[in-house]
Order: C-alpha cells, then sequence, then structure tokens
C-alpha cells in the first residue's frame, strides 16, 4: 500500500492514568515520524486513574502547533449500558473531536444485538466521528448494522495498530477486521487507521494495520489518515476558529 500516513489521532499521555508521555513528547515523537497532524484523545470517566473531566475547560492553554505539528484535542469516551457516553456535554463541546468505544473496564457484555444498539446510539452524536477498536468478540458486534451506521451518521470506524499487536487479549480481531473493511470497502464507507499509542515510542505506528489492509487490497481513497485537509473537512474543523 504504501502511501504516507500523516496523522495519528488516537494517542494517550500520562493523564490518561496508564500512559507515560506528555503532550510535548508525544507531539517531537510525532514529528520525528514525520507527521502533520496529532490528536491526543484522553480517556475519559470510567477507565480507572483517568483525568478529571475538568481539565477539558482549559484546552486553549495548550499550543496548536508543536514542533512543526498540528495539535488537535479529542476524547476517547466509553460507550455506556443503555448507548451512553461518559463524558457529559459541556466538556464534549470543548473538543474538535471525539471517539466512542466500548471498554469493559465500564462495560458490561450485552450481546451482539445489544453491543451495536449502544454504540450506534452513541455515534449519533454530532461530536462523535470515530469508534475506537470495535474488533473484539469479548463484547461482539453487528458489522453490516455497524457499518452502515457509520454511512448514515458520518462516522469513520478505526483500525487500531494496537489490537493487532496484542490478539491473544482481543479476541478474532484479525477475522472481525477483515469482516468490517469487507463492508466498509462495499458501501465506501471511510476508515481511520491509529497507533493508540500510551508511550511516544508508539506514535505514528502502524506496521501491523498496513499490512492487513495491503494484505486484503483495501481502497486506499477509504483510508483518512493520508490527507490532511480531508480528514480536518470530515470533522468540521478550522485552523482559524
Amino acid at each position: 500500500m504504501k502511501k504516507d500516513f500523516l496523522l495519528d489521532i488516537h494517542t494517550h499521555t500520562l493523564v490518561s492514568g496508564h500512559a507515560y508521555g506528555t503532550i510535548r513528547e508525544m507531539a517531537k515523537a510525532a514529528s520525528e515520524q514525520h507527521l502533520q497532524l496529532l490528536g491526543i484523545s484522553e480517556h475519559a470517566p470510567g477507565i480507572p486513574g483517568t483525568v478529571n473531566p475538568f481539565y477539558y475547560n482549559n484546552l486553549q492553554a495548550i499550543p496548536r502547533n508543536l514542533y512543526g505539528v498540528e495539535i488537535l484535542h479529542g476524547c476517547e469516551i466509553n460507550v455506556l449500558k443503555g448507548g451512553l457516553l461518559s463524558l457529559e456535554q459541556e466538556y464534549i463541546e470543548k473538543l474538535d473531536y471525539a471517539i466512542a468505544g466500548i471498554h469493559t473496564q465500564c462495560y458490561k457484555n450485552e450481546g451482539k444485538i445489544k453491543n451495536t444498539d449502544n454504540l450506534i446510539q452513541c455515534m449519533k452524536h454530532p461530536k462523535v466521528f470515530f469508534v475506537s477498536h470495535p474488533d473484539d468478540d469479548h463484547t461482539p458486534l453487528d458489522y453490516g448494522r455497524l457499518v452502515q451506521a457509520a454511512k448514515q451518521y458520518h462516522v469513520a470506524l478505526e483500525i487500531n495498530n494496537s489490537s493487532l499487536r496484542k490478539k491473544d487479549k482481543r479476541l478474532n480481531c484479525v477475522e472481525n477486521y477483515k469482516t468490517m473493511l469487507a463492508l466498509c470497502r462495499q458501501s465506501e464507507v471511510p476508515v481511520i487507521v491509529n497507533s493508540d499509542a500510551h508511550d511516544p515510542s508508539d506514535v505514528g505506528n502502524f506496521v501491523l494495520a498496513e499490512k492487513l489492509l495491503e494484505e486484503i487490497g483495501f481502497d486506499e481513497t477509504l483510508i483518512l489518515n493520508t490527507d490532511v485537509e480531508a480528514f480536518q473537512a470530515f470533522i468540521g474543523y478550522s485552523r482559524n476558529r
């Protein structure tokens, strides 16, 4: 596939409670990987040790450019029972984008139908542009419904490089990604490739995800990482706002 990947928007700093770099260290690593844009997406309430939501009230204090890399502010928000998001609206409004994801630390498997219902309900929120690691059969999903909802609600589904590195913990993740990607290609639904880096050394690491995409011959035009302006248009982001 070898097309340049220019952005990584699912990353965590030490304020997520189980990650190990500062924003500046993550940005410097992004610069060294020749990325043009970095999204910092700390964990929302529900993950042990993560930041207090008050953190999101002061995002304007962070420079929008560090080491020549554009910085965007996101949050990986937990999907909860009933299709609720684990971050209150007043804080979501401070974000450039939100990622919705199921985490077993704060979500109990309700079966394929209900898991999918809950995730789709969260995808309807206007700030949710991405779904994180929809790949684990410990909380199974209906990929046909998920892909159609992504198309309907203008959401990109994630290929998570970290999941592919720990296949023993992410049940059937490779098979699930192949199923999901075939449906995305069929319905022309975009995807986002992310490192899910919890340390600066992992920023921009897409090796396993790229290998999978190349193996199945996935349509490069559906990958949001290759065009910064197209990505910004996808989330409605303007540098001048």
